[in-house]
């Protein structure tokens, strides 16, 4: 992975405060799920911080341009959304591109440390109890990728009160009132 292609970066360290302590909802983390060897396509996903609600979109051709139409199709289920945390993917060349499209902040974890994304690091070893590593993503029709999502969102989790992550989400937005992202 040749980092240095990835111009114009914030990392990390200059993320708000806020962000760092989970404040608001809106601010995830994301990561790519790829195929094994001989499979193809890809899986976006992304979790939020305080809530821990997650997204999973299937890319099947993998390219820069469909990994904007994945982001903006999250954006669209979670309006939410105001920044995200991610490592040096060369997928994210056009990383300024994707700021204006999405109207969101992205910072970048430091090179080789997956562990400064821990949220989304958890959420993909529970995606991968569903596919394994070495997978073809091709395999998994939209249907399970959607099953999968929503197994997630459903489970209780201790850190957001034995609340589920879609049940956060709803009491979130019910709280907010009508939004118009």
């Amino acid at each position: 992975m040749k980092v240095k292609k990835l111009e114009g970066r914030v990392f990390i360290d200059k993320r708000p405060r806020y962000i760092n302590e989970r404040r608001r909802v809106g601010d995830a983390e994301a990561d790519f799920i790829v195929s094994g060897r001989s499979g193809k396509g890809i899986l976006l996903t992304l979790a939020d911080r305080k809530i821990r609600v997650s997204f999973i979109e299937q890319i099947l051709q993998v390219s820069i341009k469909n990994v904007h139409k994945a982001f903006l199709r999250v954006k669209k289920r979670f309006p939410e959304l105001h920044s995200f945390t991610t490592d040096n993917d060369l997928l994210f060349r056009h990383h300024k591109k994707l700021e204006i499209l999405l109207g969101i902040k992205i910072y970048f974890c430091n090179p080789y440390h997956s562990w400064e994304k821990g949220t989304i690091e958890n959420t993909n070893k529970y995606i991968r109890k569903d596919i394994p590593k070495g997978s073809d993503i091709s395999r998994y029709s939209k249907r399970c990728i959607q099953r999968i999502e929503e197994k997630l969102n459903r489970r209780f989790m201790e850190v957001i009160g034995h609340e589920a992550p879609a049940e956060a989400l709803a009491r979130s937005r019910k709280r907010k009132g009508p939004r118009s992202n």
